[in-house]
């Protein structure tokens, strides 16, 4: 095998094997964790820590380790939160948050340089385009890692299932479940209640094995950049400074457009948050058990990566405007419906029609808002996707905070006013993009596909 695929195979099963267990764990925390919402809180802070760890330690972690190195640190960040889980408290977990989101923003960075590099290595050997090749190792990417969610769900999902404690929901119990819920830890007395110590303990330990199994995998089998190499990466990290990288972030927001679309990337945050920290507890856990959380985020992984891969390509036929009604319609549509729906355990089907559709909508908002992201900022991409990361960060803290504090039918009224938002502004950003180049139709021939790093998707 030719040694560039076989490292970016190393990399692409490394994160497979990470993320299974912390897509996983992500899913589980509202509802494992559900005590003083300290599941809920220990993501915000992850979020935030994330926010930080964008902005400042790329750049210094990888010129002082180099990527393999940064790659096998970063993941140890990741192991750290599994074991934080063993004990959860808010003395273990959010130490373990914080350490989990400083050290997710230089993994991703080292391995969109690593495949980057290596891209570019193999394509002056063969003599082919630099930037065919390192389209193909990202997709090749993006196709090993994406199934990580739907690995770490049914983990949790057929451990789960061998609880001998299988409780009957009674009648009363389920009117504290949807989206008039009784904001009371009373909602988990019964659907959600905690599976035995033993399993909870078998879970963490094949996550944190999945976890460690990743890090020897890097270790052993990934190889260095060569040194001339690894020497021209690191001058570009050091050129533009630390400092000035930096306050590029902000210096950016002088651009109109740029403003606009704050509402829309954080939108990303606030729905996907929505997703993984109220449905999973107040509607799946509350009326179903603990145990359906991981098919019901399995049935949302598959779609959203089937969907992700159809718009990346429809998208130069349709264009990203209609794209983007479908998503709107789709998620308006999802809220309402959550509003007026009371969940029973027998209409188990719903329970998957929402996560489907969900992920539906998602794949929209991922693919095309940072095509649009790329394609309206071209000459200033870096700058551009640090504040995708950061307003989309932002909306996860955000939507993670308020989880435990409001009732979900105010989240979901939440949702649909900064959806609506979200589309006035993307509008005039169009309008704006129309009247500045009238004799030209709005850019949609660059390749819409998730963007190289996904850090707000750890």
């Amino acid at each position: 095998m030719e040694r560039n695929l076989k490292n970016v195979l190393v990399i692409s099963f490394g994160f497979l094997l990470l993320f299974t267990a912390y897509g996983g764990l992500q899913s589980l925390q509202s509802s494992l964790n559900s005590e003083e919402g300290l599941g809920v809180a220990s993501l915000s802070v992850l979020y935030a820590a994330l926010i930080l760890s964008s902005m400042f330690l790329p750049p210094i972690v990888i010129k002082k380790l180099g990527c393999k190195w940064t790659i096998a640190t970063s993941m140890c960040c990741y192991i750290a939160f599994s074991l934080g889980n063993f004990y959860a408290s808010w003395y273990t977990l959010i130490p373990t948050s914080v350490i989990l989101g400083l050290g997710g923003a230089p993994l991703w960075s080292a391995k969109c340089t690593y495949l980057t590099i290596a891209g570019t290595s193999y394509a002056e050997k063969a003599g082919k385009n630099a930037k065919d090749i390192i389209n193909q190792y990202f997709g090749v990417f993006f196709l090993v890692f994406q199934s990580s969610g739907i690995w770490g769900n049914l983990i949790s999902s057929l451990i789960f299932s061998q609880s001998s404690t299988k409780v009957e929901i009674s009648e009363e119990d389920l009117e504290c479940c949807g989206a008039y819920n009784c904001l009371t830890d009373t909602t988990n007395t019964t659907g959600s209640a905690k599976p035995s110590n033993s399993l909870i303990y078998t879970l963490l330990g094949v996550y944190t094995a999945s976890g460690v199994l990743a890090v020897l995998l890097v270790i052993m089998f990934l190889d260095q950049i060569k040194s001339d190499q690894a020497e021209t990466e690191k001058e570009k990290l050091e050129t533009p400074s630390f400092w000035s990288t930096f306050l590029a972030t902000f210096r950016h927001l002088k651009d109109k457009r740029q403003c606009l679309l704050i509402p829309l990337t954080m939108y990303s945050g606030f729905e996907q948050g929505f997703l993984s920290g109220d449905y999973t507890k107040v509607y799946v856990t509350c009326a179903l058990g603990i145990q359906y959380v991981g098919y019901v985020m399995i049935c949302f992984a598959a779609v959203n990566s089937l969907c992700s891969l159809l718009f990346g390509k429809i998208s130069q036929f349709t264009g990203r405007k209609l794209l983007f009604a479908l998503a709107t319609v789709t998620n308006t549509a999802c809220i309402i419906a959550l509003l007026l729906w009371k969940p029973h355990p027998k209409q188990l089907a719903v329970f998957f029609v929402f996560p489907a559709l969900w992920g539906l909508a998602d794949a929209v908002w991922q693919t095309q808002t940072n095509g649009l992201y790329g394609i309206l900022f071209e000459k200033h991409k870096e700058a551009a996707f640090a504040n995708y990361r950061l307003w989309e960060s932002l909306g996860f803290v955000i939507a993670f905070g308020y989880s435990t504090k409001l009732q979900a039918y105010i989240k979901l009224y939440i949702l649909l006013s900064v959806l609506v938002l979200s589309m006035v502004t993307y509008g005039a950003v169009e309008y704006l993009e129309a009247k500045s180049s009238p004799g030209t139709p709005t850019a949609t021939k660059k390749e819409n596909g998730r963007p190289l790093s996904q850090e707000t998707h750890m």
